[in-house]
């Protein structure tokens, strides 16, 4: 009986040396994030890719990058069931049930997202995606001519997202109108154009206890801005709950 205990205990050993092994070696890999453009007003399709590339050689996230067709499907979805995180920069797709159920499923695992600008209007048939999953309001917007001052409110302040911020700056594309939010957001940028009260522009938010970020930020000279470039890579990091870069 005493010679079988051994080679079991030698055994148990092994395995939990094992299942330690693959825990320290997932927690040392990089984060996988997948980027999807699914729109055709703001030339997504050529920014995510720069700035994925500017997350890989950077700071050496894993990054998958996913595009629409002509019509109105992502192929390549598959590869949410890897994704560490969620970037999702589409307008108004009426996805194939499977596909949206991809989205969703990954959403119900608990897992982190950022939406870009027109996602506050991805799909056609999941509306309520806005609200309670980015947490926001659409509704319209203002003029492309009408310029578009971006402040930090003195309640966000201090934010680890808006690391390295600057406090005021100007937007490359229209202003959003997202008032009111609800309370379950919390705003770390404000949006003015003239005359007209400020309008929320990015937010934090929480889903399936997961977190959330969303900016009405987007457009090509955005990712052009340092401080809207800065703010998305923040963004990362805070939706990834790792410390945000000095």
């Amino acid at each position: 009986m005493q010679n079988t205990l051994i080679p079991l205990t030698r055994l148990l050993a092994f395995l939990v040396l094992a299942n330690q092994t693959a825990i320290a070696a997932d927690s040392t890999r990089p984060p996988t994030i997948v980027l999807i453009s699914g729109e055709y007003e703001y030339e997504s399709a050529r920014t995510l890719p720069v700035f994925k590339q500017h997350l890989e050689t950077r700071y050496g996230f894993h990054c998958i990058y996913l595009e629409r067709t002509k019509g109105e499907e992502i192929p390549g979805l598959t590869a949410l069931e890897k994704a560490d995180l969620l970037v999702v920069f589409i307008r108004r797709m009426t996805l194939p049930e499977e596909q949206l159920g991809r989205f969703k499923k990954y959403l119900d695992s608990g897992k982190p997202l950022i939406g870009l600008r027109t996602a506050s209007h991805a799909f056609e048939n999941w509306k309520d995606f806005d609200r309670e999953v980015l947490g926001g309001n659409y509704h319209n917007h203002y003029g492309n001519d009408r310029a578009v001052t971006i402040t930090v409110p003195a309640e966000a302040a201090g934010h680890p997202i808006l690391n390295g911020v600057e406090h005021e700056f100007v937007a490359g594309g229209s202003l959003y109108l997202n008032t009111p939010l609800p309370p379950s957001s919390k705003v770390l940028l404000l949006g003015s154009v003239t005359n007209q009260p400020p309008e929320p522009v990015a937010w934090t938010h929480s889903y399936k206890g997961a977190r959330v970020f969303y900016t009405s930020l987007g457009h090509p000279k955005d990712f052009e801005n340092p401080s809207s470039k800065r703010l998305l890579v923040n963004a990362i990091f805070w939706t990834l709950d790792r410390p945000v870069p000095d």
